[in-house]
């Protein structure tokens, strides 16, 4: 049984039609990686199945739930955190203060935040190190840690990553998808969305290829590595 189904979605900015009739399925415990160029309908994806967006037309159905008609804050209720692209994070803000944000579904159940905020700590002891330093003042792989940490505040089940490489150094690509295989292995399945195709293939269990807001292909991570149209659209390859 998936643990998200997507049948047949299409939705729209104003008159522009952004996503044709996707459909995807992802099964509890995978990391499932969408490709695609710039404009493909990638983030579109992830802002509609957490509730950003609206669909016009299709079923999201989460946990045999379906979540398309909800609104955001109840999609993470259910389980859905989103990490989105560009980090996003409250500059003004301490990172404690923004973990916070991040458990504002767990209302006052302090024993529950503070659980979720040591598995987090855990998981980035450098957050930790800066937990009363304002989000502003942290570096670029600080921050999105921290955009991370955020959305596992709310113990997900299922996290949706948005470009988490975006303006890093190697070096700390290396450590963010280092650290996405450790909270996938902790039990929190994961939809990813990368520029970086190779590396996120090479992480994933399976993954979609999206085309002007059409899904054109499909397949195991490794069978999608060695695919000659992925290799040469998205691995640079000739």
């Amino acid at each position: 049984m998936a643990l998200l189904k997507i049948e047949d979605l299409h939705t729209y900015y104003g008159r522009i039609e952004a996503l044709k009739g996707i459909s995807l399925e992802i099964s509890e415990g995978e990391i499932v990686t969408l490709i695609g160029a710039n404009g493909a309908g990638k983030t579109t994806t992830l802002r509609t199945i957490s509730g950003l967006i609206r669909p016009r037309t299709g079923r999201i159905i989460f946990n045999e739930q379906e979540i398309n008609e909800m609104p955001a804050h109840r999609i993470v209720e259910l389980g859905i955190s989103h990490a989105p692209e560009g980090r996003q994070i409250f500059t003004t803000l301490t990172v404690n203060e923004n973990l916070n944000m991040g458990a504002y579904s767990l209302g006052s159940n302090k024993a529950a935040i503070e659980e979720n905020r040591r598995r987090v700590f855990d998981l980035f002891p450098r957050l930790e190190e800066r937990k009363d330093q304002l989000g502003g003042t942290l570096s670029g792989g600080e921050q999105q840690m921290l955009t991370i940490g955020r959305a596992l505040m709310a113990h997900p089940r299922l996290l949706l990553l948005d470009e988490p490489s975006l303006g890093l150094a190697p070096m700390l690509v290396k450590t963010i998808f280092d650290i996405i295989q450790e909270i996938n292995a902790r039990g929190v399945t994961v939809l990813l969305v990368e520029q970086n195709a190779r590396v996120a293939l090479k992480i994933a269990h399976r993954g979609y290829v999206l085309e002007a807001g059409r899904m054109v292909l499909s397949g195991s991570a490794r069978d999608l590595l060695q695919d000659e149209r992925v290799r040469k659209a998205y691995l640079g390859e000739q």
